[in-house]
């Protein structure tokens, strides 16, 4: 088992910007504006070179800006969608960046925290561009690395966007979709990190981090029951650990920042003894002091836009949809799977948050959770793998993915790639299409 500073030297970093990218696309522009709607945000105020504009099939337009951080990794800004049907683009992103990746390996001999204290922002990898098909790769300069062409713009097809036929078999409205991908490959010791933003036409965002490379050298020696043999017979055993990954994402949609936090939760009663079927009731909660969050069945949270409202009148909102995880119940900070807290200029990392808060401080975010009420939200989001490792892992391993979906719900009257001739079933489709 590696000792952190043979394995991982920590080092502390600022948020630097840095050289980038230029423009993909035009703005797209449609006839239409929502009936009641915040102030248009602009255009996204960084320069060309820490742009990114690329327009989609069906029409959508995504805008951001990029900048590097030496601890965060790649940092999204300004993040706007705009659908085919709106005239301006609809803020949805405020920031969005990593926020940690916690590693506790399962004998209690090792514990890292990959961003802020083992060089991740400085193991920014070349990527080849083989590694970014069709797209474009840009230099980001790192400090006391130097220039890393390592920034992929790219579009990649996700297959249906959606499908539908008439029930006479006579005609069908399909789509094949197509997102915009932004990524960075950052190597910590053995591991790579692949820092994943996905974009996509119908307006849903999703955020992925791929653990790819190799297992670590020093780590075959799990004899306890703490890991799983590699390699031929019962020699060599590779120790169990955890990826516990954060996201920590401002919102600001329609560009307030005071935006709204709504809990689901939905209840199965029972079928009774006159008979029927059974019956579901789903209540709403509102959010409105700092929640620490645990996912369950027919549960789930939306950020609501202050005052941006759709066509339809309702208010527009992202949903959060958390894929797989394991929660890892060693730490305060690993023990939920969501967070909002009080948005805080200081507290950027969920742990061994290594800016100045103050004195005493604490450093977590489970620590920041203490009640207060929420004007200017900020979401953390916490997937946690648990990795017993297999002889497939190697060499080199294959990548496993944890990452959550923002999922548009009401940002638009209707699925912002609704083709022409269906525009007018809006709240009342025709029988049989």
């Amino acid at each position: 088992m590696p000792t952190p500073s043979l394995s991982r030297a920590r080092r502390h970093g600022a948020a630097l910007a840095v050289a980038g990218l230029l423009a993909t696309a035009t703005a797209a522009a449609g006839p239409a504006t929502p009936a009641t709607a915040a102030p248009a945000p602009p255009r996204p105020d960084c320069s060309a070179a820490h742009r990114i504009e690329q327009k989609l099939d069906g029409g959508t337009t995504w805008r951001m800006c990029w900048r590097y951080d030496t601890d965060s990794g790649l940092v999204l800004d300004k993040v706007t969608y705009q659908p085919k049907s709106a005239s301006a683009p609809i803020r949805v992103l405020t920031s969005a960046k990593l926020a940690q990746i916690h590693v506790p390996y399962d004998d209690g001999n090792a514990e890292y925290d990959d961003l802020t204290g083992a060089g991740f922002g400085w193991g920014l990898q070349n990527l080849k561009p083989a590694e970014c098909p069709g797209g474009t790769l840009t230099s980001v300069k790192v400090p006391e690395v130097g220039k890393v062409n390592g920034l992929c713009t790219t579009t990649r097809a996700r297959g249906h966007a959606y499908r539908m036929a008439n029930d006479e078999g006579t005609k069908v409205w399909q789509s094949q979709g197509k997102d915009l991908l932004v990524y960075t490959v950052n190597k910590v010791a053995w591991y790579e990190y692949i820092t994943e933003w996905r974009f996509s036409s119908d307006g849903t965002i999703a955020a992925n981090v791929g653990a790819t490379g190799s297992l670590s050298p020093f780590d075959y020696n799990a004899t306890d029951g703490r890991g799983w043999p590699i390699g031929a017979g019962s020699r060599a055993y590779a120790t169990s650990h955890a990826h516990n990954v954060f996201w920590r994402l401002d919102f600001g949609l329609d560009g307030s920042v005071r935006d709204r936090i709504e809990q689901y939760d939905s209840k199965v009663t029972a079928p009774g003894p006159q008979g029927g079927g059974p019956t579901v009731k789903t209540t709403r909660t509102p959010v409105t002091r700092e929640l620490a969050g645990d996912a369950k069945n027919m549960r789930w949270w939306r950020v609501v836009s202050a005052n941006g409202k759709n066509k339809d009148g309702h208010a527009r909102s992202y949903e959060i949809v958390p894929g797989p995880s394991n929660t890892h119940a060693g730490r305060g900070f690993t023990r939920h799977d969501i967070y909002f807290t009080q948005s805080r200029a200081c507290e950027q990392f969920a742990s061994n948050n290594i800016l100045p808060c103050g004195t005493n401080a604490p450093d977590s975010v489970d620590k920041w959770v203490d009640g207060e009420t929420l004007t200017d939200p900020a979401v953390w989001v916490n997937i946690g793998f648990h990795h017993i490792a297999r002889d497939e892992d190697q060499q080199p391993m294959p990548v496993h993915w944890q990452g959550f979906q923002l999922a548009p719900r009401d940002v638009t009257a209707m699925n912002p790639l609704t083709p022409a001739d269906l525009a007018g079933q809006n709240g009342a489709p025709n029988q049989g299409s």
